[in-house]
C-alpha cells in the first residue's frame, strides 16, 4: 500500500495570460468610441504586481475596470485575484485607482485554512511551507475532502490544487 498521499495549496495567476489581457483591455479602450478623447488607461507593473487604472471620472473608471475583468475572464485569468485599492484623485480631474494582484498565501489565510481541516476531524496533517500549504494524509478521499471544503469555504482569491501525489 501506499505511504502518505499530499497535495500543496497555492494561488497563482498566469502572469503571461494575465498580460495578454491587459494588453487586450488597453487595445479596446484605445479604439472604443466611448474612450476617445479622454485619459483613460491600464498601466501594469509587472515587478510589484499593480494595474494602475486611470480615468476621467468614477464612472469611466468603472468601465475600464469592467473591460479589464471581461479579458481576464476570456484569458482564464481569476477575476477574483484582483485587489482593489482606494480611488483618489489625480491630476485634470481625473481619478485613478491602484489595483493589486493577490499571488500567494497570506500567513493569516494558511493558518484559517489549517484550523478548518483540522475541524474537519479527517486523518490529515496540514503545514505551511512559504506561501502554501500542503496537506498530506493516507487516504486519497480524506484529501479530497478538504479540497471540497476549501473550494466551497475557502478565501476570496483563487486557490489551486497542484503536486498532487
Amino acid at each position: 500500500m501506499a505511504d502518505n498521499h499530499s497535495f500543496d495549496i497555492v494561488s497563482e495567476i498566469n502572469t503571461a495570460e494575465m498580460h495578454n489581457a491587459i494588453v487586450q483591455a488597453q487595445h479596446e479602450i484605445a479604439v472604443r468610441y466611448d474612450f476617445k478623447g479622454t485619459r483613460a488607461a491600464i498601466d501594469y507593473h509587472k515587478k510589484d504586481n499593480t494595474l494602475t487604472l486611470l480615468a476621467d471620472h468614477k464612472g469611466q473608471l468603472d468601465t475600464v475596470l469592467q473591460v479589464l475583468k471581461e479579458k481576464m475572464a476570456k484569458r482564464g485569468v481569476p477575476v477574483n485575484a484582483l485587489k482593489r485599492g482606494k480611488m483618489e484623485e489625480a491630476s485634470h480631474d481625473s481619478v485613478r485607482e491602484t489595483l493589486s494582484l493577490h499571488i500567494g498565501i497570506e500567513a493569516d489565510d494558511a493558518r484559517a485554512m489549517i484550523k478548518q481541516i483540522k475541524q474537519l476531524g479527517l486523518k490529515v496533517q496540514a503545514q505551511i511551507m512559504d506561501n502554501k500549504v500542503r496537506v498530506t494524509g493516507k487516504k486519497i478521499d480524506d484529501l479530497q475532502a478538504v479540497i471540497a471544503l476549501l473550494k466551497e469555504d475557502g478565501p476570496e482569491y483563487p486557490l489551486q490544487f497542484v503536486n498532487f501525489t
